[in-house]
Formats: C-alpha cells, structure tokens, sequence
C-alpha cells in the first residue's frame, strides 16, 4: 500500500462549505476522510458523505454507533447503503450488537472502536474496570468472534494484536512537529507503522499544522514521507 493511502484524515469542521474546501485541498494526499461526530451531527450524515464522494474521496463514517442490537441494525443499514468504505460502532456495545452492525455492513467494513486514545490508564479503570492494554485486547477478542473487519485503538496497543486477523486503525497519531492536545495514549507516525498499524487517523496535525511546515497538504506530504520511511 503506498505511504499516502495508510493516512485517513479526520474532518472535523462543522460546515459542508468547510468539509468540500478540505477535501478538494486533502483528498489527493491521503488515502481516507474520516467524517466524525461534529460533521455528522451538523449537517447531516448523508450529506456529509456525499461531500467527499463527490470529490473522489473515500469515507470512514465515524458514527461510533453504541445501542442494543435492533437499533444498531437500524441504523448501520442505511450508512452502509451509502457506499462508505468503513464505519464505526463501540465493542463497549457488546457481542450481540456488534455482530447486528456486521450482519448489516454491506460491502463496507466494520470497525469496532475500544479505548479512546484521550482516556489515561487510571479513567480506562474507572471505566472499564481494567487497564487499556488488557481491556483492549479483551474488546479485540470481542469484535473478532463477532466478525468484525478492523480495530480502533491507541498506537500503544496495536502491537499487541498481531495475532488476530483484523485490521488495525490508530489514532492518537502525532508527528514530533505536531502538538499533543488532549490525547494521551500516542505515537509518531513512524513509530505507529513498527508498531504495527495499518491505517493512521490524522486530524490537526494535517488542518492545523506549525507554519515552519506549511499548508495542510504539505503536511500529509511529510507525514506520508515519514511513512514510507518506516515501510522501507
């Protein structure tokens, strides 16, 4: 897979406007565009969705879908009928709810989202009564008995699944020249490809870079840069 393609970028803006000015700037630098919440919850999902198929981009639909079985069925039918190459649901929803999302995906992959990569260990345990490497190893396990195609998780556990046969998909990717900002479990770009992860979810290291960097295209340039040189 090419360098460029392994970078989804996360289009958080608010406005359909905003999204097609990012996509037309962004598209041809990576391989994905992320649509989350803050879109979605905007100006609709549909719409945002089809902002970035008119353009030529591929869409991972982050609607981090969370509810009993009946209703996940509901609600991922219609997003996988809309042609995205992936969508997301939480494996905090449970065997049963996953495999409702799975059995309603289309042709398009299922991406079951673990520990937020903002959460520390000490919230994962308030949480989720364990430690993020344990409890995402557990949510794992979940998504594969539930035919579940990748995995959401920080850089700092996606070396610890190798084993399974999900693709993995980490956020809480930033570059050196980048700002932490409110994650806390992360890596370089670099350091997350030896770790062992497919796809990097970039969001304000790309919108928002340092302006000793450039535009937001020269930074995916220089993030795919540094990609490739983990893969050679």
């Amino acid at each position: 897979m090419d360098a460029k393609n392994k970078i989804i970028y996360a289009l958080d803006v608010d406005s359909l406007d905003k999204a097609r000015r990012q996509v037309a700037g962004i598209a041809p630098h990576v391989g994905m565009l992320k649509i989350g919440l803050e879109l979605i919850t905007s100006v609709g999902g549909p719409q945002a969705v089809a902002a970035v198929h008119d353009a030529g981009g591929l869409v991972m639909y982050d609607g981090k879908f969370n509810d009993i079985p009946h209703t996940m069925a509901g609600a991922t039918r219609p997003v996988a009928a809309q042609g995205v190459k992936m969508f997301t649901v939480h494996a905090s929803s449970g065997l049963e709810s996953v495999k409702a999302a799975v059995a309603n995906c289309g042709a398009s992959k299922v991406i079951g989202v673990t520990v937020l990569t903002s959460l520390g260990e000490e919230e994962c345990i308030e949480i989720f009564g364990d430690k993020p490497s344990a409890k995402v190893r557990a949510f794992a396990e979940l998504l594969c008995e539930a035919g579940a195609h990748a995995i959401v998780c920080s850089p700092q556990e996606v070396g610890r699944l190798a084993d399974l046969p999900l693709t993995r998909i980490t956020p809480g990717v930033r570059p050196r020249w980048a700002a932490v900002g409110d994650q806390k479990r992360v890596m370089t770009p670099a350091e997350a490809i030896h770790a062992g992860a497919d796809y990097l979810v970039i969001g304000r290291p790309i919108s928002a870079p340092p302006p000793e960097v450039g535009s937001p295209a020269d930074a995916a340039r220089l993030i795919a840069m540094e990609i490739e040189g983990a893969q050679a």
